[in-house]
C-alpha cells in the first residue's frame, strides 16, 4: 500500500514535469518558427536582437547577419508565427534616435491590400535588395562635401545659432509640427524610391539643366542684380503690400464664390456650344467672303474719316458739331433776343404742349374719323403722272319718282327740295358719326350731340 502511494506520487510529479516542459517548448517555438532573409546593401549598426516592426508594433527580431558573395548584408529575420510577410513588402533600416549607437530597427512597409488574394513569402524565403533600403549615416552625408564646403556649412550653422539664439522657445514650439512633416516626406521619398528609373531620369535632366544654367552665368549675374533691385522696390512698398494682403482673403472668398457659381454657367454653356457648332461650320465661308468686303470698305472708311476730320477750318463733322453750340443754347436757353431774355425753344415747346393737352384729349376720340377721312380721300381719286387727284361736285337730283314714274322737279321747287333733304349746322358731332349708328360718347359729359348724324336711312 505504501509502495503504491509512493509510485503514484512519483508518477504525478513526472506528469507535471512533462507538462511544464511541453508548455515551455510550445511557447519557445511558437514565437520564432517563421523566418525570412532580407538582403541590404549596408547593414551598418544593425545587430542581432534588433526589432522588426510594422506600423510601430513589434513582429519579430534580427536573428543573424552574414555577408553575401557580392559584398551585401544578408539579414535573417525571425518573425512571429502569427504574422506573415506579403510579397511586395518594402524593408527599411531606420534609426530609433540620433543619440545612440546600434539602436536601429527594420521597418516593414506593407503593400496595398488585394482583397484576400495576397501571396505571402514562404518560410526561409529571400527578399532581394530591390525591396530593401539601407539607412544613411550622417557622416556619409558630410563626406559628400569637401573641406571648403564643410567650412561654409559650419558658417551656416553658426549663423543659424546667432539667428535663433533668442528665439529658442518659439523654435521648439515650431518643432512640434516637424514630425508630421518628416513622416509625410518619408512616404514621399519611399514612393520616389519605388520609381528609380524615373528618379534617375529626373536627376540626369536636372544635371543637364544646371549645366546649361551654369553656362549662362553672366546672364544670371545680371538677373540677380535686377532681382535685388526689384526686391528693394517691393520692400519699399511694404504698406501697400500689407493693404493688398489684408484685402486678399476677401478677394479670394469672392473669387471662390464666383468659380462655384461658374460651374452651373458652364453647364448651361454646353447647350449653347452644341447649338453653335452648325453655325460655326458656316462661319468659315462667310468670313472668307467678308475679306473682300473688308478690302473694298477701306476706301469708304478712309473717306468717312476725312468727312469726320479734315485739315482746315469749317470742312468736317467736328466743325459742324462745334458750330451747333449756339443752336444748343437757343434750344435750351435762356437767351437774349430783341432786347429781352427769353426761354429756350425746348422749354417753350414743353409749356405749349402742356397747354394743348386738353385740346389733344378732346380730339383724340376723333382719330378714327380722321384716319377714315384720310383713307377715303387718298383712295377715291384719280392717279396720273402728276400724282393723285380728286374730283368732287355737289349734285342734287332734279327728278322725283312717284308711282313708278320719273317726273322732273321744276327749277323753282329745287331749292325747297334741297332744304328739305339737306341738314345744316351739324358742327358738334360725336366720335364715330361718319357712319350712321356708330356715334358714341367717350364719357357722359363729353361735349357732343349724338343726334347729329349723316342724313339717310
Amino acid at each position: 500500500m505504501r509502495n503504491a502511494s509512493v509510485i503514484g506520487r512519483v508518477a504525478g510529479i513526472a506528469a507535471v514535469f512533462i507538462a511544464i516542459v511541453a508548455v515551455t517548448v510550445v511557447l519557445l517555438m511558437s514565437g520564432s518558427n517563421y523566418g525570412v532573409t532580407a538582403v541590404f546593401q549596408n547593414a551598418s549598426q544593425l545587430v542581432k536582437g534588433d526589432l522588426v516592426q510594422v506600423a510601430g508594433q513589434k513582429v519579430g527580431t534580427v536573428s543573424d547577419i552574414t555577408l553575401t558573395s557580392n559584398g551585401q548584408a544578408a539579414v535573417k529575420l525571425s518573425i512571429d508565427s502569427s504574422f506573415h510577410i506579403p510579397e511586395g513588402t518594402q524593408m527599411t533600416v531606420r534609426l530609433a534616435s540620433l543619440s545612440g549607437i546600434a539602436n536601429r530597427y527594420v521597418d516593414l512597409q506593407m503593400p496595398p491590400a488585394r482583397g484576400g488574394k495576397e501571396q505571402y513569402i514562404a518560410n526561409g524565403g529571400v527578399i532581394d535588395a530591390s525591396h530593401t533600403t539601407s539607412a544613411v549615416d550622417l557622416d556619409e552625408i558630410f563626406n559628400i562635401f569637401g573641406a571648403k564646403q564643410r567650412a561654409a556649412l559650419s558658417g551656416v550653422f553658426r549663423g543659424s545659432a546667432t539667428q535663433y539664439g533668442a528665439r529658442g522657445p518659439d523654435v521648439n514650439a515650431g518643432l512640434l509640427y516637424l514630425n508630421p512633416a518628416i513622416a509625410s516626406s518619408s512616404r514621399l521619398f519611399a514612393l520616389l524610391n519605388r520609381s528609380k528609373p524615373l528618379l534617375t531620369n529626373f536627376v540626369v535632366q536636372s544635371a543637364r539643366f544646371v549645366t546649361d544654367v551654369a553656362a549662362r552665368s553672366q546672364d544670371l549675374s545680371g538677373l540677380v542684380d535686377h532681382l535685388a533691385t526689384t526686391t528693394s522696390a517691393i520692400g519699399s512698398q511694404s504698406s501697400s503690400l500689407s493693404t493688398a494682403l489684408s484685402v486678399l482673403p476677401t478677394f479670394m472668398r469672392s473669387a471662390n464664390s464666383t468659380f462655384v457659381n461658374l460651374r452651373s454657367t458652364l453647364d448651361d454653356l454646353d447647350g449653347l456650344v452644341n447649338d453653335s457648332k452648325p453655325v460655326a461650320r458656316k462661319l468659315g465661308p462667310l468670313l472668307f467672303q467678308l475679306r473682300g468686303l473688308a478690302h473694298d470698305a477701306v476706301p469708304t472708311f478712309r473717306d468717312l474719316t476725312t468727312i469726320i476730320k479734315k485739315p482746315g477750318p469749317n470742312n468736317d463733322l467736328i466743325d459742324l458739331t462745334n458750330s451747333a453750340v449756339p443752336l444748343r443754347n437757343i434750344a435750351i436757353g435762356p437767351v437774349n433776343r430783341n432786347g429781352a431774355q427769353r426761354e429756350g425753344s425746348f422749354p417753350a415747346s414743353t409749356k405749349a404742349l402742356n397747354t394743348a393737352t386738353p385740346e389733344v384729349a378732346f380730339l383724340r376720340p376723333y382719330a378714327p374719323d380722321l384716319i377714315g377721312w384720310f383713307n377715303d380721300f387718298g383712295t377715291s381719286g384719280l392717279y396720273d403722272a402728276w400724282g393723285t387727284a380728286s374730283r368732287a361736285a355737289l349734285n342734287v337730283n332734279a327728278f322725283t319718282a312717284l308711282s313708278g314714274l320719273l317726273n322732273p322737279i321744276l327749277p323753282i321747287d329745287r331749292a325747297a327740295a334741297f332744304n328739305a333733304l339737306a341738314i345744316n349746322g351739324q358742327n358738334n358731332r360725336c366720335p364715330g358719326s361718319m357712319e350712321r349708328g356708330s356715334a358714341f360718347k367717350p364719357y357722359p359729359s363729353f361735349p357732343c350731340d349724338l343726334s347729329q348724324v349723316p342724313p339717310g336711312p
